[in-house]
């Protein structure tokens, strides 16, 4: 089987919630590690204009968004499960809240003059503007929730995931983790690791026991390699192969050229062949002059397929 790829850094909380499900399905995993802010030449030879870390690369197999790549990671190693049968509709809701609305809250609450001091307060100025210049092209017309609102709900959400951990039951849906555990581990995660402002979540001991079982689990056995490595891969594998029925809400047929673009934030589109059109998954087949053929796939919740102009 082709190794798996995560394409990285150590501060990103999404990547940080890949790291600890590759640990928990105990899976070696080659390491590549990508800047934090564009320019991101390598990332965007393989996917074609996706920026959003990670990405999960398998042979010339590049897919994007974690909600996809945790679904890949099942598909590989499906014991131990994330989506037990009788809660499978539970975890994904759970997880897609926290991926959505609670990571928001923690970063609108993180990302207060203190904890921005706290983070970033070592770096020189002009790395700090750009990494403000970034995030902010990257987050566009995207609304950006106060301060003060960040704070209210981040608070109320801490007490509601204190009461789905009562009676001393260790995950959030019961006795083992799920997704929706590593779905809301990584906010939970990025708050803890702000000087200053984790006292929030003193206010719930038990959350911070769950989150210290959660880092336990650790990130499995990885192995660094290089950006230009994992292109050549790419370069010189071939395709998995696509499964799955199409599922037509477009009146856009297989092989047509399409752009693939998320809804919500960094609205960056990928051009390429529809290759893949199922119920939950896209994918464009494109060419690279440095990766070769690639397939870039993506969740369909949460992206727009378009034919391209």
């Amino acid at each position: 089987m082709s190794d798996l790829i995560l394409h990285h850094y150590p501060t990103s909380p999404f990547a940080e919630k890949i790291r600890l499900i590759l640990g928990y399905k105990q899976l070696a995993w080659k390491s590549v590690l990508i800047p934090v802010i564009m320019p991101k030449p390598d990332v965007l030879a393989l996917t074609g204009g996706y920026r959003r870390t990670p990405l999960l690369q398998i042979g010339s197999d590049v897919y994007c968004d974690t909600a996809l790549i945790a679904d890949v990671l099942e598909r590989r190693a499906p014991t131990p499960s994330l989506f037990p049968h009788e809660q499978s509709g539970l975890v994904r809701t759970v997880a897609q809240w926290a991926d959505s609305t609670l990571f928001w809250t923690a970063i609108g609450y993180a990302f207060q003059p203190a904890g921005l001091q706290a983070m970033f307060g070592k770096l020189p100025p002009e790395h700090l503007q750009a990494f403000g210049a970034d995030r902010a092209a990257m987050r566009g017309n995207a609304p950006r929730i106060a301060v003060a609102e960040a704070t209210a709900s981040l608070t109320e959400y801490i007490d509601r995931l204190d009461n789905m951990l009562a009676d001393g039951q260790p995950y959030l849906l019961g006795a083992l983790p799920t997704l929706a555990d590593f779905s809301v581990y990584h906010p939970v995660w990025y708050v803890s690791r702000v000087p200053g402002l984790s006292v929030i979540l003193e206010r719930s001991p038990k959350l911070l026991a769950w989150l210290a079982r959660m880092a336990a689990i650790g990130h499995g056995t990885a192995e660094k390699i290089s950006s230009t490595d994992a292109i050549d891969l790419c370069r010189s594998s071939t395709s998995l192969g696509i499964d799955g029925a199409v599922i037509d809400l477009h009146g856009i047929a297989l092989g047509e050229r399409v752009t693939i673009t998320p809804t919500d934030y960094a609205l960056d589109p990928v051009e390429g062949e529809l290759v893949l059109a199922s119920a939950t998954e896209l994918a464009v087949r494109r060419h690279d002059e440095r990766a070769g053929t690639v397939t870039v796939h993506f969740p369909r919740n949460g992206y727009q397929l378009k034919k391209s102009a």
